[in-house]
């Protein structure tokens, strides 16, 4: 699957969603012991359905997540090397596939938009980690491959870290 996002943002409109639901974000810290990873590294554990930002050797925030649907998960060491406000989503061919009659492009800020308020996208182009307009998706295996997030965690994570940040997938 290929995330291909038309970064259609309206910055203020962006900025504004992005600053209003910060209050709303739920993470939890939570101790991290036996891991070795240096702070600001995400690592996504598929088989909890959480993601958890590295704060230091000992502490990190954990946020519940949705994953990759049987058949489309996958494990690795990538990057982010995108961040986008309020995206625009262009259905990749595999979801066009299975959904032939979905628009060509779903503009940022539509209900049906399954990105949300949010994204950032993963080097190579394939995944991202973003939001999504059905909260009730967070916590399950519904994905294509990519992380979803409640919009209000990630709206906070789109807030703690950079372009750059390795993100570690594992099952």
């Amino acid at each position: 699957m290929s995330v291909r996002i038309a970064v259609a943002v309206a910055a203020t409109i962006g900025a504004g969603v992005l600053m209003s639901s910060a209050a709303e974000a739920r993470p939890e810290m939570v101790g991290m012991r036996g891991d070795n990873y240096e702070p600001g590294t995400i690592v996504v554990r598929t088989n909890e359905r959480r993601l958890y930002l590295i704060l230091d050797s000992g502490h990190a925030m954990r946020y519940p997540v949705g994953v990759g649907k049987a058949g489309k998960q996958w494990a690795g060491t990538t990057k982010i090397d995108g961040k986008y406000t309020n995206p625009a989503w262009s259905p990749p061919a595999e979801v066009r596939r299975d959904k032939p009659n979905m628009p060509d492009v779903i503009p940022g800020g539509s209900p049906r938009n399954p990105m949300g308020v949010a994204a950032m996208t993963l080097a190579g182009g394939e995944y991202a980690i973003h939001g999504t307009n059905v909260p009730g998706s967070v916590g399950g295996f519904v994905s294509y491959g990519c992380i979803r997030m409640l919009n209000s965690d990630i709206t906070d994570l789109y807030q703690r870290v950079s372009v750059g940040a390795t993100v570690v997938v594992t099952r």
